[in-house]
């Protein structure tokens, strides 16, 4: 009545694909997944580990939860010890470090923490020196 007896009759218009289209979807879907998601994270781990396996003596780091520290000794494969402030060591795994700031230079002697690096004789004298008219 209300269908048409032609579209009634035809038939056979899932059946011409085969397995090949219906798991190209799902390949392509991986794919992508591979390239955007797994490859990069694969990229970074192996980033990671080759830091953590060239840490030294000296280097400055972030830890894990936000700590900024300089490393005093590698214990072995899993610890080290680092200084959070002066006098103050701590243990902590390896694995925690979030990122080397800074290598020690071979062979520099460490600079003062309020040194920077002029003085009243070579032009510092910073703000007041400025106003003053030191140079």
């Amino acid at each position: 009545m209300f269908i048409s007896p032609a579209y009634a009759q035809a038939g056979g218009g899932l059946g011409g694909g085969g397995m090949l289209e219906a798991m190209l979807p799902l390949v392509l879907i991986f794919a992508v997944f591979y390239f955007l998601l797994i490859r990069p994270q694969q990229k970074k781990v192996k980033a990671h580990q080759a830091m953590i396996g060239a840490l030294r003596r000296g280097d400055k780091i972030v830890t894990g939860g936000g700590l900024y520290a300089t490393v005093t000794k590698v214990l072995n494969d899993q610890e080290a010890m680092v200084e959070i402030a002066e006098g103050v060591r701590v243990r902590i795994a390896r694995s925690t470090i979030a990122s080397v700031l800074s290598k020690p230079e071979p062979g520099a002697a460490p600079k003062p923490a309020n040194d920077s690096g002029t003085t009243q004789e070579s032009g510092g004298g910073g703000f007041m020196g400025k106003l003053l008219g030191k140079k």
